[in-house]
């Protein structure tokens, strides 16, 4: 029997190693955040756990874990005929619950007693945010980032989706939160992940980044939507390099109403979201654009929601909070489009 516990340091230093990791909590519990490549394997699902916690409280703790044990003995059965039968002895997973080792010692002790050597993560999911979070500052501290700033619309997310394509080092906040970071940015049909999922990913992305290569990233505020950047990453985004994208104003009206195209399709939605800017443009105005959008004509409202709205503000917030912003290089692609995006990802690459 091998059973070995290991702290949350260690787990992320050796990650590569284990074959298999293991998330031993309910389904709620893994959809808001699990270590990277975890595959879930419930000792109590959702509701077999919200059942055994009432239990516990109204009843009495001894009754609750007996009948708990019942439960989890019939899933960790499950999950070794379905996933356990065909692997070999030299097989190496690790497992995790949320923090006190119940539910995953449940599992380790067993496929330990078949034969495997398994290593459980001693403290948990809860241990690994912590290490998660205390990580991200030194994981930040060695890399060059070169800031894609330029106003709304002038194609910064599509610079760095032609940079990831060219085999660059690409932190794309915006896909990682779910959002596009604007009153309009929500993605349809997609939920924003939770903090300690946004979190993660980005520590995710940074550990697999090489430090003697440039990060692109997109200037942005402390949030995206509702998710809060690492304070360690905002503060190396502002003092970081800046290259300054510039497109014509019909260029970048008509790449949002590409990019927004879901909002041309529901001018319902299109004029609540409108609505939320009456605090600051005014009733007048915001009803003029609302009856400009349900009329069809959308070029003239993204325009003005540009020149009057989303520009001043963007470079004041720029201005105050990116020191370099001053000298940043303009580069300006010959229009709007994929093809014209990736040639210049290529120059950026080159001069980096």
């Amino acid at each position: 029997m091998s059973l070995t516990p290991v702290s949350a340091a260690e787990v992320i230093r050796r990650l590569a190693e284990f074959e298999t990791l293991i998330d031993a909590r309910s389904e709620a519990e893994y959809l808001e955040d699990r270590l990277p490549g975890a595959v879930n394997w419930p000792t109590l699902n959702n509701t077999e756990r919200c059942d055994i916690g009432t239990m516990y409280k109204q009843v009495n703790p001894f009754e609750a874990r007996k009948r708990g044990a019942a439960m989890a003995a019939r899933n960790i059965a499950a999950h070794i005929e379905r996933e356990v039968i065909d692997k070999p002895k030299e097989w190496r997973p690790l497992a995790y619950c949320w923090r006190g080792g119940q539910r995953s010692g449940s599992l380790a002790l067993i496929l330990s007693q078949i034969g495997f050597r398994v290593t459980l993560l001693d403290g948990g999911y809860k241990a690994f945010r912590a290490a998660v979070v205390q990580d991200i500052p030194g994981l930040v501290e060695p890399f060059r980032f070169r800031v894609i700033c330029g106003p709304t619309g002038s194609g910064k997310t599509r610079l760095l989706q032609a940079l990831n394509k060219q085999g660059a080092q690409v932190i794309d906040l915006e896909a990682l939160a779910n959002h596009r970071s604007s009153v309009l940015g929500a993605m349809v049909g997609l939920k924003q992940p939770t903090q300690k999922r946004f979190d993660t990913q980005v520590w995710e992305t940074l550990r697999r980044f090489d430090a003697s290569r440039p990060v692109f990233i997109e200037s942005e505020s402390k949030k995206v939507g509702d998710e809060a950047l690492p304070i360690a990453l905002v503060e190396a985004m502002r003092a970081s390099e800046c290259l300054n994208v510039q497109l014509p104003d019909t260029e970048r009206v008509a790449l949002l109403l590409e990019d927004y195209d879901h909002l041309v399709r529901d001018v319902d939605y299109f004029c609540d979201r409108l609505a939320v800017l009456t605090a600051h443009r005014g009733k007048a105005v915001v009803a003029r654009w609302q009856a400009q959008a349900r009329s069809g004509e959308f070029a003239p409202v993204v325009l003005d929601l540009l020149t009057q709205h989303y520009d001043p503000s963007y470079l004041q917030s720029m201005q105050r909070n990116f020191s370099r912003l001053s000298s940043s290089k303009i580069i300006v692609p010959d229009d709007r489009t994929t093809s014209s995006m990736c040639l210049l990802a290529i120059q950026l690459m080159r001069q980096s």
